[in-house]
C-alpha cells in the first residue's frame, strides 16, 4: 500500500507521519510526503518527500511514481491568511484541491479530506449536531465547504472514496505565527506547561471544542480504514471536548502546580470571542457510532497535546 500526505510538514501533517512512521499502525510500501518545503529528513527508506505546491503538475507526476491508495490531503491555507489574501486562499484551498483531485480520479484512491467546523460560521446555533447545516461566513470556511462537495461529488461519480472531518481546535501547534486566529488554544497550553506569563485575547469563560493533534491523527487515520457504502454521506462532523478556558486552565494547574492560573491573564477581544469563544455543545452521534473518538478528558487532551 502507498500513502500520499499533502501539508506531510505542517503541523498536524508531521504529527500524522510521524505516528505512521514511529508506531506502524498500518503497514505500507512508500509513503510519499508533500509539502512547500521540510525543515527535517526522514532517514526511512520507504518515504520520499517532494518539495513544491501539492497541485503543480510536476509534484504530481513526480508523486505519481508511486499510484496511492490513500491519501491525506491536510494542505491548506488556514483561516486569517484565507481571509486576509483571497486569492491565495481561493488558489490552493479551492484550485489547489480540485487540481489534485483530478489528478487523483484516474486511480480511485481513498482520500480523507481535512476540512474544519469553520463551515458552520458564526454565530453558532445552541446546539451543533449531525443535522446543523453549514454557513460559512468566512473564505476559509467557504472553501472547505467546497472541497467537501467536490470530494462528495467525485466519489458520486466513483472517481475515489472520499471521507471529510470537520476538524476542531487542534492543539497544541508548535509557538509562533501559524496564520490562525485562534492560535491561542495552543499558546495557552504552551505557557501552562512553561509557567510562563500570558494574556488571553478571551474570557475565562469562553468555550472551545479541543482535540489533540495526537487524537486528530488517530482519527484520521481511521477515516481511511472504515468500510463505507457508495451512498453513505461522506461528511463527518468529529467528537470533541467541549471545556471552557477556565477549565482547561484549572486542568492544567492541577497537572503542572497551582502557580500556572496566577500566570495567565485576560484581555479579551469581544469579536474574536464571539468568532471562537461560544461554541456550543457539540453532537457527533454518527462519528462515535463509526468509532471515531475525542481525547477523553481534559488532562488526556494536555498531556497528549503538549508531550506530558
Amino acid at each position: 500500500m502507498n500513502i500520499w500526505i499533502t501539508g506531510a510538514a505542517g503541523f498536524v501533517g508531521s504529527v500524522l507521519v510521524r505516528y505512521l512512521l514511529e508506531e506502524r499502525p498500518v503497514d505500507f510500501a512508500h509513503l510519499v510526503l508533500l509539502d512547500k518545503r521540510f525543515p527535517q529528513t526522514h532517514t526511512d527508506p520507504r518515504v520520499r518527500m517532494l518539495e513544491g505546491d501539492f497541485y503543480d503538475p510536476a509534484v504530481l507526476e513526480a508523486a505519481a511514481a508511486h499510484p496511492p491508495d490513500w491519501v491525506f490531503h491536510l494542505a491548506s491555507v488556514p483561516g486569517a491568511l484565507a481571509e486576509r489574501d483571497f486569492l491565495l486562499g481561493q488558489r490552493v484551498n479551492l484550485e489547489g484541491t480540485l487540481a489534485l483531485l483530478e489528478a487523483l480520479r484516474a486511480r480511485s484512491p481513498v482520500v480523507v479530506f481535512a476540512s474544519s467546523v469553520a463551515v458552520y460560521g458564526a454565530p453558532l446555533p445552541p446546539l451543533v449536531d449531525d443535522q446543523t447545516p453549514a454557513h460559512p461566513s468566512s473564505s476559509y470556511g467557504t472553501q472547505k465547504l467546497i472541497g467537501e462537495l467536490l470530494l462528495q461529488d467525485y466519489t458520486r461519480r466513483g472517481y475515489l472514496d472520499g471521507r471529510a472531518l470537520r476538524l476542531p481546535g487542534i492543539v497544541a501547534r508548535p509557538p509562533g505565527p501559524s496564520g490562525l486566529a485562534s492560535a491561542f488554544m495552543s499558546e495557552l497550553l504552551h505557557h501552562l506547561k512553561a509557567g510562563t506569563p500570558y494574556t488571553l485575547p478571551v474570557s475565562p469563560q469562553a468555550r472551545m471544542w479541543w482535540m489533540s493533534a495526537r487524537c486528530c491523527a488517530e482519527n484520521l487515520l481511521h477515516a481511511a480504514q472504515i468500510p463505507l457504502a457508495p451512498q453513505e454521506p461522506r461528511v463527518f462532523l468529529l467528537p470533541a471536548l467541549w471545556a471552557s478556558v477556565e477549565e482547561v486552565v484549572a486542568e492544567g494547574a492541577r497537572l503542572f502546580g497551582s502557580d500556572r492560573e496566577e500566570a495567565i491573564r485576560y484581555r479579551p477581544d469581544p469579536d474574536l470571542e464571539a468568532r471562537f469563544g461560544r461554541y456550543p455543545p457539540l453532537r457527533a452521534e454518527r462519528a462515535l457510532a463509526l468509532g471515531f473518538r475525542h481525547d477523553g478528558s481534559l488532562a488526556q487532551m494536555i498531556a497528549q497535546a503538549v508531550g506530558v
